[in-house]
């Protein structure tokens, strides 16, 4: 993967805008820009280019609130509803409640913990997952608490080309389902009976903009390979699950109240904290979704819906 120089930028210029990558693979740091002001042409396509080449964009000092929020990503695409599953903030339906307990309102408090355990792209059972993401820091904790992001293009094009060839032509079921080894609470089951969704995704998608390709392997949703044994489908998304999250493909952001994250969700997996449930420090953020395509293989199959609708923009009355 070609890595461009710190001190030459490939991207077009905004004026104010400067751009501080984070790590060789995936992340960078967007200064010099207010994101509750509207912002002008350049300032958008140089936010989007920077997308496009770092995944994962980080703002820090933005202090917005839902409406803000909801303006911002509308600057950038159609928005979802909060959650097709579990739903939205009241009186702010493009508006996703990251809380601190939420899972642990969803699930039990035993599950099977593997290296990959939490890491997930978002949504990624319905037929056409959110393309990006943008998620704020409301109420942040002094330390714990950080994020991190892996690039799935990174990720493919560190695998072997024999194994490359090979992943190119499989595909996989996605599906909302309990962590595994713990049980389901009402909390979960309810709303996922009232909206199931299954899809089955390539296992490698081609990015609509740049036409990378990416692993599409999302460990939390992603539940087996059609076409392969029982055996051979664990064993083989074990393999890519854990080369998904090498240290080297990815980057940990630590939040400040006000901070902003923006990622591709085409081309990365994200793994929100657990150790936040080990201490008493209240953490709160606010999570917004951009309408996705339909992601196409390389042999140019689009993935296709077992169970449930696309999730579509939201509309206001």
């Amino acid at each position: 993967m070609s890595v461009a120089s710190p001190h030459r930028s490939e991207l077009p210029a905004a004026e104010g805008l400067q751009v501080h990558p984070l790590s060789i693979h995936i992340g960078a740091r967007i200064d010099g820009v207010d994101l509750k002001r509207p912002l002008g042409a350049a300032q958008r396509e140089a936010i989007r280019a920077a997308l496009r080449r770092w995944k994962v964009l980080f703002f820090h000092d933005q202090h917005l609130d839902h409406e803000q929020h909801v303006v911002l990503g509308r600057q950038f695409g159609e928005l979802t509803i909060g959650h097709p599953v579990f739903g939205y903030v009241e009186g702010h339906p493009e508006v996703y409640s990251v809380g601190r307990d939420r899972f642990q309102s969803r699930f039990s408090d035993e599950r099977l913990v593997r290296p990959w355990s939490g890491w997930h792209t978002d949504v990624t059972a319905a037929v056409n997952p959110p393309a990006a993401a943008i998620l704020r820091g409301a109420e942040i904790p002094p330390y714990g608490g950080d994020t991190q992001w892996t690039n799935l293009v990174a990720a493919y094009q560190g695998l072997s080309p024999t194994l490359r060839a090979f992943v190119d032509t499989l595909r996989g079921e996605h599906r909302f389902t309990p962590p595994e080894g713990s049980s389901a609470r009402p909390g979960f089951t309810g709303p996922l009976a009232a909206t199931p969704l299954v899809s089955e995704h390539p296992l490698v998608r081609v990015h609509p903009e740049t036409g990378e390709k990416a692993l599409f392997v999302s460990p939390g949703f992603l539940k087996r390979i059609v076409g392969l044994s029982l055996r051979e489908s664990e064993q083989l998304l074990a393999l890519l699950f854990e080369h998904a999250i090498r240290p080297e493909y990815t980057v940990r952001f630590r939040w400040r109240p006000g901070s902003v994250a923006f990622w591709d969700n085409r081309a990365t997996a994200h793994l929100p904290p657990s150790d936040i449930y080990d201490s008493d420090f209240p953490r709160q953020l606010y999570r917004i979704t951009l309408v996705g395509d339909v992601p196409v293989g390389p042999d140019g199959r689009p993935s296709r819906a077992i169970e449930g609708e696309p999730v579509l923009a939201h509309t206001r009355e």
